[in-house]
């Protein structure tokens, strides 16, 4: 392919420096022509005709040259151009691939070492299969020493620790100390962030990433030593310590503290060494581990509300490549004290796989986003930096975690609520919104409302997509407005809202997402109109700041969540921000028991006694194994609340309430959501593939041919049942079916019409016919409505609809008949009606 380019390019170049005169022959251009023509290229890479023959009348030295020519001479050095920058992207490309080769190759020869050890390692164990002791050695392998304290206490000590921690973590990353395995769901590929592994057969939970990054080593490490900045649930990081390692490196004494995922178990903190150092081969080295004690480090109020785990030998390997760029290896060893959780949460602590979601893949994804930024390949809507919406989304993540865990330290305090043991109500009264822009003051602070439960056969991304799209089925809008009002001095107070209707109406802009998508960053106004008659023209339209991550259920993600707080319509970068939101954990089925949950502190609602619902009481015992085996899922609910002193009792009677409420909420759509088909009265009946799906199908093919004259589908005469169904799941237009209620509820729509109103059937069945239709569309239903019943079917002209995410849908015309049930006695009974919408799309 060089060759060929090569070569092209050669035959390019002879063509711009000669040209046809006017005998035929080819003559060289002079030094004078090729400036001239290049002066004017630099203005206008295209010229026109009459430019051309401007620029031969305004320069003599080109007279003897044809406009042909001219112009050949032009779309040459066009070609030219497109040549040089096709040329410089695959050297880029070739540069970035033989760096990857290079690491492909480096862990061929790592797994080939690993895969000799375990041979050895297995003739041994044959041969000593009389005299095994319980001891493996691979948890001698990597198992860190416990240094005492008194080698902790002087520099040649430290000296000794960093050095040794590095032997580790290199055995680690690029040595065979641990035994990798490829992680689930993260294979490696051209379009994959890295090469991830997690660790099998050694103590603690460990995991491994390695990957290229087009960032210089130096500010690779600068990022990834702000561990606050990427890691999520990293609350606190601060350096004690620093001094020279002697070397051109540096120690460090680091106290982190980190969140806890859920109300049931105490968080976690670090008391560590951090050793950075470059290598002889011009690597950068990060390394890291815990110093030994429990009760070491500093500020042990602080430390009581903490378990202090244990940071075995991590860190981060950054090594240059040839043209640019670095390869990055991470290793993360943890051992976070499994012991001090209830055991339906163990899982989330002895996971390798968790450790790697929420921190190993994290930071390779956040060193990733931050070279494409810098290399301009991101843009972000609204005008607004990268940085900025980054800081929000981890505002707004950070202001969830504060309410989940609620430490002391940060001014929370638990306060009794009447009748709900199983709601942690805490108050903060240090916590105000007071900012530059908005000198906001409250007397009294925030109140949040928390409690987290377990769910089982429940898809995390399924229940926090639902609650994204739709909601309206689980929240208050008055309590929305409430919350918004605090943003606006003067305005808000409890009890005396305002009475505000939602007109039904979400609207999500989004700002930006990650490079993989596992994170969008929106702003979503809610619709309100007041319901006094003074303020009837006014709006109370309420904006929220949302961050939604993992939503896609073919991603491999730690947890799901949807994380709110309600902001100003103007939306300064300063933003006061109290979020609230729902937080779901997948947990692993095979360890702990669903009683533990119950028992924690009776802080726990568990909502899967409403979910295990037979078919009969024979069943009962025989599902009872398939039950144990099921999916699981923690689900974390927090709400904050702003209040003032003379209103907190009345705040917390509302938060209490209103927390009941969407856990109420979130029940019934568990039910509903639940892939075990719990709820047959909520979309399994029609949904795709079911008898009566099979049947509504036909009846509408066979009453749209029977009003209209014409074939809905194209039907094979041999084609079955099922096939009928099929061409209209997969028909272009949007088909949807309506019952004939005084207020019409859809009930049945196929793929293309799930899609327009971007909706999921059980959510169809929430949504009304006027609802879809936008004022001049429901006008035209209206004066067909009468032709319709008449006559079976009508005609709506071209118009506008809208999604249930607040999007405008245009079509070219919409048809509606009505739907007949067959029956033996010939007396067809109308079932229900049917609308297609034809050749719709967003506006």
């Amino acid at each position: 392919m060089e060759m060929a380019v090569a070569n092209h390019h050669d035959r390019s170049s002879d063509s711009m420096n000669r040209h046809l005169d006017s005998s035929g022959k080819y003559v060289r251009y002079t030094a004078e022509q090729v400036e001239a023509l290049e002066r004017v290229y630099a203005e206008c890479p295209k010229p026109s005709s009459l430019r051309r023959q401007q620029l031969i009348r305004e320069c003599s030295i080109l007279a003897n040259i044809e406009p042909k020519q001219i112009k050949v001479w032009f779309q040459n050095r066009r070609c030219r151009d497109k040549q040089r920058k096709e040329a410089s992207r695959l050297q880029s490309v070739n540069r970035k691939l033989s760096a990857m080769n290079k690491l492909l190759m480096e862990e061929n020869d790592r797994l080939q070492k690993q895969v000799s050890q375990l041979v050895c390692e297995n003739g041994y164990m044959k041969q000593q299969l009389t005299t095994v002791v319980t001891d493996a050695s691979c948890d001698s392998a990597v198992t860190t020493p416990q240094h005492s304290l008194r080698d902790a206490n002087s520099p040649a000590g430290l000296l000794s620790i960093a050095e040794e921690t590095l032997a580790e973590f290199l055995s680690k990353a690029t040595g065979t100390a641990v035994d990798w395995v490829q992680m689930p769901g993260m294979k490696p590929g051209p379009d994959s962030v890295g090469i991830f592994a997690i660790s099998q057969r050694c103590s603690g939970v460990a995991a491994r990433a390695c990957g290229l990054v087009s960032l210089e080593p130096m500010k690779i490490a600068e990022i990834l030593k702000d561990r606050p900045s990427w890691f999520r649930d990293c609350r606190s990081l601060e350096v004690f310590t620093m001094f020279p390692a002697g070397n051109g490196g540096t120690i460090e004494l680091v106290y982190m503290q980190t969140y806890a995922p859920t109300t049931l178990a105490p968080a976690r903190d670090f008391w560590t060494l951090r050793y950075t150092t470059s290598l002889d081969n011009g690597s950068f080295v990060v390394c890291e581990r815990s110093l030994s004690g429990s009760g070491a480090g500093p500020n042990a109020a602080s430390a009581s509300q903490f378990v202090r785990a244990e940071m075995l030998s991590s860190g981060y390997l950054i090594r240059p490549c040839d043209g640019g760029g670095s390869i990055i290896h991470i290793v993360d060893h943890l051992n976070l004290e499994a012991w001090s959780v209830p055991d339906v949460l163990r899982p989330l602590y002895e996971s390798s796989k968790v450790v790697a979601q929420k921190m190993t893949i994290s930071a390779l994804r956040y060193i990733r986003q931050l070279a494409q930024e810098s290399n301009g390949e991101v843009v972000y809507g609204l005008g607004r930096q990268p940085a900025v919406l980054r800081t929000f989304s981890q505002r707004l993540s950070r202001g969830f975690n504060d309410a989940v865990n609620g430490f002391g330290d940060d001014g929370w305090s638990t306060m009794h609520c009447d009748g709900a043991e199983d709601i942690i109500v805490a108050i903060n009264s240090t916590k105000h919104l007071n900012n530059i822009s908005n000198s906001l003051s409250f007397l009294g602070g925030v109140l949040c409302a928390k409690a987290s439960m377990l769910l089982q056969n429940v898809p995390p991304a399924v229940l926090i997509r639902f609650l994204r799209e739709h909601r309206s089925e689980w929240a208050d809008f008055n309590v929305d407005a409430y919350s918004a009002a605090t943003l606006k001095a003067g305005t808000f107070a409890y009890p005396g809202m305002r009475p505000t209707r939602f007109t039904g109406s979400q609207i999500i802009m989004p700002l930006g997402h990650t490079i993989e998508h596992e994170e969008m960053l929106e702003v979503v106004r809610l619709e309100g109109h007041s319901l006094a008659q003074e303020d009837a023209f006014m709006s109370r339209d309420v904006h929220l700041l949302q961050i939604c991550t993992g939503i896609d259920e073919n991603a491999v993600g730690a947890c799901s969540e949807l994380i709110f707080a309600p902001i100003n319509e103007m939306f300064p970068d300063d933003a006061p921000l109290v979020p609230s939101g729902f937080r779901v954990i997948p947990v692993d089925a095979k360890t702990g028991d669903a009683q533990d949950l119950l028992t924690a502190n009776h802080r726990t609602l568990d909502l899967t006694s409403s979910l295990e619902v037979g078919p009969s009481p024979e069943n009962a015992s025989g599902n009872s194994t398939s039950s144990s085996s099921s999916s699981r899922c923690i689900l974390t609910i927090a709400f904050q609340f702003p209040f003032e002193n003379n209103l907190q009792e009345n705040v917390a009677g509302m938060a209490c309430q209103y927390v009941r409420s969407v856990i109420s909420s979130v029940q019934r759509v568990a039910m509903a959501i639940s892939p075990s088909g719990i709820s047959p009265s909520l979309g399994s009946k029609l949904s795709p593939g079911s008898p009566e799906a099979v049947t509504l199908a036909q009846w509408i093919s066979q009453s749209y041919n029977h009003h209209l004259g014409s074939e809905l589908l194209t039907i094979d005469s041999l084609g079955s049942n099922d096939s009928v169904l099929k061409l209209l799941w997969d028909h272009q237009d949007a088909i949807l079916c309506c019952s004939l209620k005084p207020q019409p509820v859809f009930m049945f729509a196929n793929q293309a019409g799930l899609d327009m109103l971007e909706t999921t059937l059980v959510a169809l069945q929430d949504i009304t016919l006027e609802k879809i239709f936008d004022e001049s569309g429901r006008k035209a239903l209206c004066s067909d409505f009468a032709k319709l019943m008449q006559q079976g079917f009508a005609c709506l002209p071209s118009g506008i609809c809208v999604s249930t995410m607040g999007r405008h849908v245009s079509y070219e015309q919409a048809v509606a008949w009505k739907v007949f049930a067959a029956s033996e006695d010939n007396n067809n009974n109308l079932h229900c009606l049917a609308f297609s919408f034809v050749n719709w799309s967003f506006v």
